[in-house]
This record gives structure tokens, sequence and C-alpha cells, in this order.
């Protein structure tokens, strides 16, 4: 089937550039890139119908994703995971139209396995041999994953307090792991020397292209999954933001596409109460964060005092008329059971993240009772078996 990926693009200043090009940030501005596609080809070759007869993984939607030749589609199984009707959650909170995104069924445990099977697919594609991520924990689990089957070296550097079962993964899956203590920003200062020194391809969030476009295909399932009419609310938990981002990319696509109308969903992004850069920045109206000061959170994909994408994750909420909200830890705990103990399913305390920001805003009127909402559980609970000692 015909790619459509036509060039890469600055996210800031609009440079141009090729998509054989291996590339990080924008050599002008130093921005994130992004994959650009031929849409208007696209939408006259592609009908939606033509996704009845593909695969229910993320390269269904191949077209429309970066990697051109299928032998460098690295697949362990990403994608397309349920959107449940959480009935018995509605009840508890007396919300009918609640539904749950179940991240937690892909590869590696998290939905850190759609954008880190693009990226790690891309860069075999592009011959790349040694990759380096800093990570809170699953992003680096992923990365092994797909690394290890493309014959890629892996090289993670994780802080030393993250829990144990994403240390135990990556070394399993044959990654070089390096522990530091400090936060996931140290780890990134880490990460750097090695890709300075070493010439491995940095894959840290936003700073290569095309993890976005992994997530992305989250947006493009819930479209499909709503039958093309997306939900009033989303909400997400937010550390680096590249699901947001990636979301609202897909959004624009789908319209350029013909296959939904101009409707979106409002955004809102939740932190830790111990860790909330964005949501700061969106209460003081800023286009940037500033670095947060002794980030700490029981959830450590929310243990990221700074991202890169700040701007697009800002741009995002405010465009869709969203919201930013942080949570307490007990909070999180609750919910995270709660959702556990109504739904069979076991979340991340990430995912709990979610439905703590929705009672607040349930209760405050900001979301109405009619209105559907897409709760994002983007992780399992089993890597953070310590939480429940």
């Amino acid at each position: 089937m015909k790619n459509y990926f036509s060039h890469l693009e600055c996210s800031n200043c609009k440079k141009i550039f090729n998509t054989n090009q291996i590339l990080n940030l924008c050599d002008e501005c130093g921005k994130p890139l992004l994959a650009i596609y031929d849409l208007e080809s696209a939408s006259k070759d592609l009908d939606k119908s033509y996704l009845l007869n593909q695969p229910e993984n993320i390269w269904r939607y191949s077209p429309l994703l970066p990697v051109k030749n299928n032998k460098f589609r690295l697949f362990l199984g990403e994608g397309f995971t349920p959107l449940f009707k959480a009935e018995r959650l509605g009840n508890e909170v007396n919300h009918s139209n609640l539904y749950i995104k179940d991240e937690g069924l892909n590869p590696s445990t998290s939905f850190k396995a759609r954008g880190l099977a693009m990226a790690v697919s891309r860069a075999f594609e592009l011959g790349i041999k040694d990759i380096s991520i800093p990570s809170a924990g699953n992003a680096a689990g992923a990365m092994s994953s797909y690394a290890a089957l493309a014959g890629i070296k892996a090289h993670v550097f994780m802080p030393k307090d993250v829990p144990t079962p994403f240390i135990a993964e990556c070394k399993a899956l044959g990654a070089e792991v390096t522990l530091i203590d400090g936060l996931i920003t140290d780890c990134s200062k880490a990460a750097a020397e090695g890709v300075k020194n070493f010439g491995w391809f940095d894959i840290s969030t936003l700073k290569e292209p095309y993890r976005i476009e992994g997530k992305k295909t989250m947006g493009y399932e819930i479209a499909e999954q709503m039958n093309w009419k997306l939900p009033d609310v989303i909400i997400y938990p937010t550390g680096g933001g590249t699901g947001m981002i990636g979301m609202w990319k897909a959004f624009d696509e789908m319209e350029k596409l013909g296959w939904i109308d101009s409707k979106r969903p409002r955004m809102v992004s939740v932190q830790s109460e111990g860790c909330a850069p964005i949501i700061k920045a969106f209460n003081e109206g800023t286009k940037h964060a500033e670095f947060w000061k002794n980030a700490s959170t029981i959830a450590s994909g929310l243990r990221v005092p700074a991202a890169i994408g700040d701007f697009l994750i800002l741009d995002t909420i405010r465009e869709s008329k969203g919201t930013a909200i942080a949570v307490s830890d007990k909070d999180i705990m609750d919910c995270t059971n709660l959702i556990g103990r109504t739904q069979g399913i076991f979340p991340a305390p990430e995912g709990g993240a979610t439905l703590a920001a929705f009672n607040i805003l349930y209760k405050k009127g900001w979301i109405k009772k009619d209105e559907s909402v897409v709760l994002f559980n983007t992780g399992s609970g089993h890597k953070y078996f310590n939480l429940w000692d």
C-alpha cells in the first residue's frame, strides 16, 4: 500500500527537512520535528473503509506512518487496545458515559510500546546501530524490546529509584542499563554524553520525530472505536506529553482526510501535585513551563520536571478549550484501586490519576453529566507492585 510520508517540519520555525535524513531536533531553532504527510493525495486514495481488511494493530494505519518499507516494521502486538465502557465505575462516580482506553495491554505493558515501535522501526530503516534513551521506566522497557527484535544495541539511563521490574525488564532484553542518582532530567544529561561521545541515536521524548507518530495511533483508534465521533473529553496523564500532542495531530490529519468532522475533544492534562510544571504554566498563561524543583510522586511516569514539548502540550490544551489539573498521590492511589475493583483492570498509578482528575472536574461542573469522557490508563500496575506492600 502507498505511503504518504512527505517530509519533516520543525514544530516551531517550520523549516523543512528530507525524510531520509537522520535527525533529532531542528538544526535551526532546536525544537522538535514533526512528520508531515501528503494528506491531499491520501484523501483521494484512502477511504476509511480500507481499514476493514487491515490487521488490528498500529500498522493498520501504515500509509499515514513514517516507516516506508514493510520489512522494517517491527511488531510485537502493539496497538488497537480495547476501549471499555466503564459501567461499574460509572455507577460509582454517577456518570454513565465514561470510557477507559487500556494501554496496559500493549507489549511491555504500556502505551510506550506504540511510540518506541515506531521510533525503533524508523531507526532500523535508516540503518542506525545504537540507540539511547533516558526513561522513568516504561519507555526504556519498550525501546529495549524493539531494539532486541531489530538487533540494535540499546543504551538505557534510568533513575536508580525506579521500581525494580523496570530495571530487570531492560536487562533481560539485552539493554545496557545505567542507573542515575537523580531524576529523568539527570538521566537525559548522562545519556547526552553517550550520544555525543559515541554517536548513539537519541530516542528521548520529542528529540526525534517518530515516537509521536506511534502515539498518534491512539487518536486514530479512539475515532475508529467510537464510530468516527470523537468523545467530548479526553483525560491524559502527562509526563513528556507525546501522546497528547500525537492525538491532536491525528485528529487534524483525520479531518483533512475527510474521516471526521471539525469537532474536537477538550483535552485534559493531569499531573501529580508533586510534579506539575504543565499545570503551573497553564494556570499562569505562559507558553513554556518552568523546571519543577524537587519533583516527587508515586507515579514515576509523571515525575518529569521539564518537557521539551511543553509549548506543544500547552497549545493542545488551549486550542481544545481543555484544562490542566494536579492531583494528590493519595487520590491517585485511591482512584487506581477504584478502577481495579470496579472494572477488573490493574492500572498503573498514572491511569488512576485520570480518574482523580475526572472526579474534581465533574464535581466542579466542568464535565457535564451527559458528556462522553475517555480516561487513559497508560500502563499496567504490575511493575508498581511495591505501592501495594
